[in-house]
């Protein structure tokens, strides 16, 4: 069986454009698409002054579930489409759809369940705990011209390993060219202001080449993708905020052995997903399932 590609929805504008990236995904790679919303058990049925038109909060659900999942047969009508309500905390019934999921798709903002899916502790458990990347959506994807570029933060760790092959499928299903981007910024503490500064040179050069000896495999298993590299000098929020400018994707490791280390981790995470200019791919080893 397919894992499927698993879309959070609760009626937002964040969760529609994640609704709308998650069809392309699932077309782009051949994968069922599964459409899920959860209604928190300490919700009332029947709230009062909610409007509605008299519909309980279940029936609402329903509604929102089938118009979403007309949406997407519209859209794409050979698309196999699931839909499911469930009952339950918003994070650990999404963390458990992630154990047979291909990738967890959530808007950036939402209205309810969702609205705090990646603000504070609430997108830290998802996107650090979840069994898949966990994709996060700000704004419908634009179309971009040839393919476009897929960025992949790479620093050698198992989780970067693990969010450069999902880059690197991403890319080949797109037609997209893959920047391979190493950032590195470390600050020696001396007692002089002597010590304070930028990574020499040539040791990020040096670390950079370790890193690029670690690509030659999935450039053998993705030939078709053409594959660029690039070595900062700089704090990883700000310098994959500016490759984002140009990607149509952002793919980072849940955690990292230096650069990227404290990428989706407390406010490092939070700078990263509300700074990038595309869609972020939050990644933890291992990702691929048989």
């Amino acid at each position: 069986m397919t894992n499927p590609v698993v879309v959070g929805i609760d009626g937002s504008h964040g969760a529609y454009a994640a609704l709308g990236w998650a069809v392309q995904d699932a077309v782009r790679r051949g994968l069922p698409l599964r459409i899920v919303h959860v209604r928190e058990p300490w919700k009332s049925e029947h709230p009062v002054g909610a409007g509605g038109g008299g519909r309980s909060l279940t029936e609402r659900s329903e509604r929102l579930l089938a118009g979403a999942e007309e949406r997407v047969r519209q859209r794409a009508p050979r698309l196999e489409v699931t839909t499911a309500h469930l009952v339950g905390a918003v994070v650990e019934r999404l963390r458990t759809e992630s154990e047979t999921a291909d990738t967890v798709v959530v808007g950036s903002r939402g209205l309810g369940g969702f609205a705090g899916l990646v603000l504070g502790s609430v997108g830290l458990a998802l996107a650090g705990h979840a069994h898949g990347p966990v994709v996060v959506v700000r704004a419908p994807e634009l179309p971009a011209a040839g393919g476009g570029e897929v960025v992949a933060g790479f620093d050698g760790s198992a989780d970067a390993e693990a969010a450069l092959e999902y880059a690197m499928e991403q890319a080949a299903a797109r037609g997209a060219r893959l920047r391979v981007v190493y950032a590195r910024h470390t600050v020696v503490l001396a007692p002089q202001a002597v010590g304070y500064g930028p990574l020499p040179a040539g040791a990020l050069a040096d670390e950079a080449a370790e890193v690029g000896r670690r690509l030659p495999l999935w450039r053998d298993k993705y030939p078709e993708v053409e594959v660029v590299e690039s070595a900062v000098s700089g704090h990883p929020v700000p310098v994959l905020a500016a490759a984002s400018r140009t990607a149509v994707l952002l793919a980072i490791g849940s955690r990292g052995l230096g650069g990227f280390a404290a990428s989706v981790l407390g406010s490092t995470c939070h700078g990263v997903i509300h700074r990038a200019h595309c869609p972020v791919a939050v990644v933890r080893a291992p990702w691929r399932r048989s």
